[in-house]
């Protein structure tokens, strides 16, 4: 009997990757450091209080449908999902109040009344959008990608569709450029420029295939598990634990064991040594490489392709327990900064705290009174900051920035007398994130997707450098956002089984 495949890592990646391979006949193993499962869509309760700690919506259901498919089962049997329309509210520096509706019709009919000029653009450039989108899941999506060649085999796709396909990519410019050429009014083009925080990026930074990510939210919706997004792991584990998956917590990996040049199992930091037939990496692609196969070549080779892509931002969070909400607020609400190129310049180009945020908040009591007390909230603030660099004191800037972020809430949002409605604090920094979590420098999205030309491009689900390892999660293709991390988990399981169907005889299992 073969050794099994294990999973390095119990994020959203990893529980797909194992759910995927079990159902396909795989014996499988996860290690997870942590006495939890579901990586950063944990949960945190106190006082009558429950709060998601990482995502808050779940956006592209149908790839979470396809991973529960693989198991013969339907997402809707295990989870109890709410569609959000409007999907957020938008409040900005002037004082105005946006919606932002799912329907594009609706949105652009809203749009004209609120900033005339805007709505056909808005039209235009969810056009764009869709096109975008189309191009990605022909090309892009649900395959292991690491450069244009996995893409396409351009001495054997000559024909015109495809070269209309790669000239739509408008490789060379960037999503902020796009918007702006559509979306006169600057508050719609801040609104826009946002989905790229999906990923953790500056729309001025990034290539303008992103802007694809616009029609997923336009086309599939935003979605709240009742439970929170704490479910959504939760569902997979139970799925993972019918299909006779075995879960190992509290297990802390120390190294990527290698023999005959292949990943053949895992050290443990108690010394205990696993064989294994593959390993799939759900940890950040940079530290599995840096920490688990460091000092190997592999590991150099690695580092050499990888190393000037910078990580994507990270953030600090607060979860307040307030005994009374703000009727203003929707589910999901953007309070936007008073100048967009001078946010994201400070947090992408010089790693500091903006003057003027960007605060993303979570009022689910909107949706799920059971939340919080009677009449209470469990409110989520997200504020993005730079990654960690060696001058960072996140003990001396917290209290500043607390200020800061208080004071832009009430000046821009209304949210007047927060401090006295607060019945209980927890707060995460970009330090408490690094190490809870086990991600690069603090980064909440793995590597920033900037460049012009190659920005979408992360480490391939099968790895180059090792035989026999795969990588899954947010550091891996496609990216970040909680279904591009199922899917990246959803790669890497197929590109295993496939890899392990080609080498026994067996016809290759096609994506």
């Amino acid at each position: 009997m073969s050794d099994p495949v294990g999973i390095i890592g119990g994020g959203l990646g990893g529980l797909a990757a194992a759910c995927t391979l079990a159902a396909r006949g795989h014996k499988v193993v996860l290690f997870e450091k942590n006495e939890w499962l579901g990586g950063k869509a944990a949960v945190h309760e106190e006082a009558g209080f429950r709060f998601d700690m990482g995502p808050t919506i779940l956006t592209v259901p149908s790839v979470l449908e396809r991973i529960f498919a693989e198991a013969g089962e339907r997402m809707s049997d295990h989870l109890d999902m709410r569609r959000l329309d409007p999907q957020w509210r938008c409040f900005f520096e002037d004082g105005s109040v946006l919606d932002l509706d799912q329907e594009v019709s609706a949105m652009a009919l809203r749009l004209k009344g609120y900033a005339p000029g805007s709505a056909d653009g808005y039209e235009r450039f969810i056009a764009m959008s869709e096109k975008l989108n189309e191009v990605s899941r022909k090309f892009f999506f649900w395959r292991s990608v690491e450069d244009i060649g996995d893409t396409l085999d351009i001495k054997k796709n000559t024909d015109l569709d495809t070269l209309r396909d790669v000239l739509s990519l408008r490789m060379g410019s960037t999503v902020a450029r796009q918007i702006r050429k559509r979306v006169p009014d600057p508050r719609v083009a801040q609104m826009l420029d946002h989905f790229t925080q999906y990923v953790g990026s500056s729309p001025y930074l990034s290539p303008a295939v992103l802007c694809g990510i616009a029609h997923m939210q336009t086309d599939e919706g935003v979605w709240y598990p009742i439970g929170g997004t704490r479910a959504v792991p939760e569902a997979l584990t139970a799925l993972a634990e019918r299909l006779g998956v075995e879960f190992r917590t509290n297990t802390d990996i120390a190294r990527i064991a290698m023999r005959g040049g292949r990943a053949s199992g895992i050290e443990t930091t108690r010394g205990e040594t696993v064989p294994l037939s593959a390993v799939v990496s759900n940890m950040d692609s940079v530290r599995t490489y840096r920490e688990l196969l460091g000092g190997s070549a592999e590991a150099r080779t690695f580092d050499k392709r990888w190393r000037k892509r910078e990580p994507a931002c990270s953030g600090v969070v607060f979860y307040l327990g307030l005994d009374r909400g703000y009727d203003q607020l929707l589910h999901h609400d953007f309070v936007f900064s008073r100048d967009a190129e001078e946010e994201f310049d400070h947090i992408y180009r010089k790693g500091g705290l903006a003057p003027d945020p960007t605060c993303y908040i979570a009022a689910p009591s909107v949706t799920e009174p059971g939340v919080a007390p009677p009449g209470g909230e469990a409110l989520y603030i997200l504020v993005h900051t730079p990654y960690l660099r060696p001058h960072h004191d996140w003990n001396e800037m917290l209290p500043r920035y607390r200020k800061v972020i208080f004071d832009k809430l009430a000046r821009t949002a209304g949210m007047r007398g927060l401090e006295d409605r607060i019945r209980c604090e927890r707060v995460l920094t970009p330090v408490d994130i690094h190490n809870r979590y086990r991600v690069l420098d603090g980064a909440i999205y793995g590597l920033a997707s900037h460049g012009r030309f190659n920005g979408a491009f992360k480490p391939g689900n099968r790895s180059r450098e090792l035989p026999g390892l795969y990588l899954a999660g947010g550091a891996a293709h496609p990216g970040a956002g909680m279904p591009m991390v199922m899917m990246s988990g959803w790669i890497a399981a197929d590109s295993l089984d496939g890899d392990r169907r080609s080498n026994s005889g067996e016809l290759r299992r096609s994506a």
